[in-house]
């Protein structure tokens, strides 16, 4: 069963996503090349959105100071000695993580770790530190059967929020390796990519009266764009990772959770900027439409609607509207193509004079309740 979450949303003048020229991303695609926001950005910006609307629900670090900066504190306030805790990070780093353990215990990338995962190991700390080989007790604990039952069973849903939604890939016998259930396309222009070059200086304060020029110039891009954006979410796999349970048996489990979590996803989706510059550019914008699609179908995105790409120059209406009638019309083709999918399809949308191939309009709230009511009828 998947969840397919279209969206296209419009942002004046604004830098996005930038690549290591200080440049706007770009992407190729069809006959032009387009303005994009990667995949990262979004689920980076979605990320600390929904840990924010959920902060019950616990999540995870992205670090290389896990070990050295989370765990080490929490042992220190279980009441283990200080020096004697600082003395064991590393060798209980090397334990769990196979190779890229820097010397006191920070690695050598970025691993995700679940906040329940560093009070296990700050315990697990604590008890080692009352034995009279630290080192060697919780390095036999972790290779004894017994204890590898025991982080099985903390599974998956030990690693947190984000890595329930967005995987986490680790090298290690010990941690859970978890797939991502929500699958994000980079979200790209519906037209062709339209930037300039803002040109600006800073003035001195207490320049003299002689003193003229600027005291500082430089340049950034700036693009103005309508992107269209797809995510699609494998609901199975979600519930598995975040409540423990077989994917097969993703039903049976309560739908309050899932509930929750999908539309805190959705709401940080239409609602949530990926935006730097935010002092200067104020690059703050909401979807003006969303469609949702629920099935068991394999997902299939509808950026070929967006293939040719939109003219925006000399365009006499609002390309808004343009990019949604192009969304209707490709939905109707495959549609005639593959026949309609069985499931439920949803619209909501800020824009007067729709196609009639889209769904009646809805509110987002109602839309999402009834997608989500779908998934389990």
């Amino acid at each position: 069963m998947f969840l397919q979450i279209h969206t296209l949303t419009s942002y004046p003048a604004s830098l996005l996503n930038r690549d290591d020229a200080e440049l706007a991303k770009r992407i190729p695609f069809g006959n032009a090349v387009r303005l994009r926001i990667s995949s990262q950005c979004l689920k980076r910006h979605w990320r600390e959105d929904m840990t924010a609307q959920l902060p019950d629900i616990p999540d995870a670090q992205r670090t290389r100071s896990f070990f050295t900066r989370t765990v080490l504190p929490k042992a220190i306030r279980a009441g283990v000695d200080a020096a004697l805790a600082q003395s064991l990070i590393e060798p209980l780093a090397k334990a769990v993580i196979d190779g890229g353990v820097k010397e006191g215990g920070d690695l050598s990338q970025p691993v995700l770790f679940g906040l329940r995962e560093a009070d296990y190991f700050a315990q697990l700390l604590a008890e080692a530190a009352k034995q009279p080989d630290p080192v060697k007790a919780f390095t036999e604990r972790f290779k004894s059967k017994e204890e590898k039952k025991n982080l099985e069973a903390m599974g998956k849903a030990a690693a947190g929020l984000t890595a329930a939604l967005f995987g986490r890939m680790v090298t290690s016998d010990l941690l859970s390796r978890v797939n991502a259930p929500v699958h994000v396309a980079h979200a790209f222009t519906v037209h062709a990519a339209n930037t300039e070059m803002d040109y600006f200086t800073v003035v001195d304060d207490l320049n003299r009266d002689d003193e003229t020029g600027a005291a500082h110039t430089n340049q950034t891009e700036l693009g103005a764009g309508l992107y269209y954006g797809y995510v699609a979410i494998d609901i199975p796999l979600l519930v598995s990772n975040l409540t423990g349970c077989e994917a097969k048996d993703w039903r049976n489990q309560e739908q309050d959770l899932l509930r929750r979590v999908l539309a805190a996803l959705i709401s940080s989706i239409l609602q949530q900027s990926p935006g730097a510059k935010k002092g200067s550019t104020a690059p703050y914008a909401w979807s003006d439409l969303l469609l949702l699609e629920t099935g068991r179908a394999q997902p299939r995105t509808l950026a070929n609607a967006f293939l040719e790409a939109i003219p925006y120059k000399g365009a006499n209406r609002d390309l808004r509207v343009i990019a949604a009638e192009k969304l209707a019309k490709y939905l109707t083709e495959l549609d005639a193509m593959y026949g309609k999918p069985d499931g439920y399809r949803g619209l909501s949308a800020s824009l007067d004079s729709l196609p009639d191939a889209l769904p009646s309009r809805q509110s987002v709230t109602d839309n999402v309740k009834a997608a989500l009511d779908a998934l389990w009828s």
